[in-house]
């Protein structure tokens, strides 16, 4: 008989989905494996953000301190004038640099060329030595760069008539090129850096007269950031590895930024502090090499230097108390440092400033000023005790740990000036630690007994261009006396003053 129709329709339906899933179900005899599931590649991690150049590297200010201090007139040096002047050339009354005493006399030098010698009393200075007089190539034609006459030292045995070093002494300045420089003759373009020995031959008399040699030349591409302080070391006693022995140091050439690269080379002695054996010489040499000194066989840096990585050091000195080095050096972009002596040292210039990096020294596409947050590194570099920044001040200048007796509150406290503001800073020198940079503090100063700043007292117009953004400038240096008393100097108004309590 006939299937209903309904019944038809369900066994085909029926029969063809299981045609359907036959068809679609796996064999035994089917060997191809299922696909392997895909694991899309990790996405690249982000572009860090490009370094960025810090307006205020260091947040806060420095305050006044509890110790207070009084500058009173000791002497006042004779005016002088620069030879040349062109304009926008600021003109101070003198530039006064450095004063030392050798017995009861008191020597400072003028840049301008002049080595004046007063008494204790601040007798009426006489020119004892003026270098424009002399047949040694003095230039005098670059100011307001820190060329001319930079600096003086007296052999520890200027005044032993038994020893090498009697009535011998020192002094660095810029000269004419010669063509005959013993290290960069290539750079020799504007001026050359020497270093000269005298040989008084009575050391007591008021006017030098005697002998003279030349003992190193330095070829400088730059007007400024050349050669700087000559010093013996205070604290060495006859019979020690330093004594007698005479360092000197250079900036990095100038021209900003270090753009030949001297800082981080040790075999270059700009950027650099050296030490040498002034009397060591023999008959083949100027000048010895002091067997302690860090690269004195030359093969790892140049024999000569004793520390490198500077910027430009002008100055330099030591406490007489613990025979520890502080070394000042001014900053390019926002940064000035204290620093400890190490021999051998790198102090990270042209690729740190203070405990900061530059452009230099990171990975940036940056114009080269400025500074930059650092990362940690394993360079060796050695970082500053102390440090500020450019809302302070606009280049540190010299300083001295107090071992005096007339400031009781002040031994123990390395003091150093800002050189174009005009401010007086200290630290405590008892726990420092480098890249631990310690409070900076500014001395509580009245001027002859009347509260009022040395800009305000002893400042110039500061015309030159290009220069710190100061409409008056102190040019304030800082010097001691053999007792270990301060006295700050001041280009402006050409006065010694010495610093007592108040």
């Amino acid at each position: 008989m006939d299937m209903p129709g309904y019944l038809r329709w369900i066994l085909v339906n029926v029969v063809s989905c299981m045609v359907i899933l036959g068809c679609g179900g796996s064999s035994s005899s089917d060997s191809t494996p299922p696909p392997t599931p895909t694991t899309p590649p990790p996405a690249p991690p982000p572009t860090p953000p490009p370094p960025m150049q810090l307006g205020n590297p260091i947040e806060g200010t420095i305050e006044i301190g509890s110790i207070a201090v009084d500058a009173v007139g000791f002497v006042q040096a004779p005016r002088t004038e620069d030879r040349v002047r062109g304009g926008g050339l600021n003109n101070p009354d003198t530039r006064i640099q450095y004063l030392r005493q050798v017995g009861e006399r008191f020597f400072f030098n003028d840049t301008r060329g002049v080595l004046w010698v007063t008494d204790s009393e601040g007798s009426e200075p006489i020119s004892y030595l003026d270098l424009r007089e002399e047949n040694v190539g003095f230039n005098a034609d670059r100011f307001p760069q820190e060329s001319g006459f930079m600096s003086f030292a007296f052999h520890p045995d200027f005044a032993n008539d038994a020893a090498a070093g009697f009535g011998r002494f020192y002094t660095t300045f810029s000269a004419t090129p010669d063509g005959n420089a013993d290290f960069i003759e290539e750079a020799s373009s504007v001026q050359e850096s020497v270093l000269y020995e005298w040989s008084a031959t009575d050391p007591m008399a008021s006017v030098f007269a005697g002998e003279r040699r030349e003992m190193l030349r330095v070829g400088q591409f730059a007007p400024n950031h050349n050669v700087g302080t000559v010093t013996f070391n205070p604290t060495a006693e006859l019979g020690d590895a330093d004594y007698g022995m005479l360092y000197v140091s250079f900036g990095d050439g100038g021209n900003a930024h270090d753009p030949r690269e001297h800082g981080q080379n040790p075999n270059s002695i700009l950027g650099s502090i050296i030490r040498i054996d002034p009397l060591g010489g023999g008959d083949e040499a100027s000048y010895g090499i002091p067997e302690d000194n860090p690269f004195a066989d030359g093969a790892d840096g140049l024999p000569e230097v004793w520390a490198y990585g500077l910027r430009h050091p002008q100055h330099y000195s030591w406490d007489t108390d613990d025979g520890r080095m502080f070394i000042l050096d001014i900053g390019q972009n926002q940064i000035e440092e204290v620093n400890i002596g190490v021999a051998g040292g790198n102090y990270g210039w042209r690729i740190r400033e203070g405990t900061f990096a530059t452009a230099m020294g990171i990975d940036t596409n940056d114009s080269p000023g400025g500074v930059y947050e650092r990362e940690t590194d394993s360079l060796n570099l050695i970082y500053p005790v102390a440090q500020y920044d450019h809302d302070e001040g606009f280049a540190i200048g010299s300083g001295y740990v107090y071992r005096g007796s007339g400031l009781p509150n002040l031994v123990g406290m390395y003091v150093f000036t800002d050189i174009v503001r005009g401010r007086l800073f200290y630290i405590d020198t008892s726990s420092l630690e480098p890249d631990a940079p310690t409070t900076i503090f500014e001395l509580d100063l009245t001027v002859d007994g009347e509260a009022s700043s040395l800009a305000d007292v002893a400042g110039h117009p500061n015309t030159s261009p290009g220069h710190a953004p100061y409409d008056q400038r102190v040019d304030l240096r800082l010097s001691t006396d053999a007792a270990g008393e301060l006295y700050i100097l001041s280009k402006g108004d050409g006065w010694i003053r010495k610093l007592q309590a108040r």
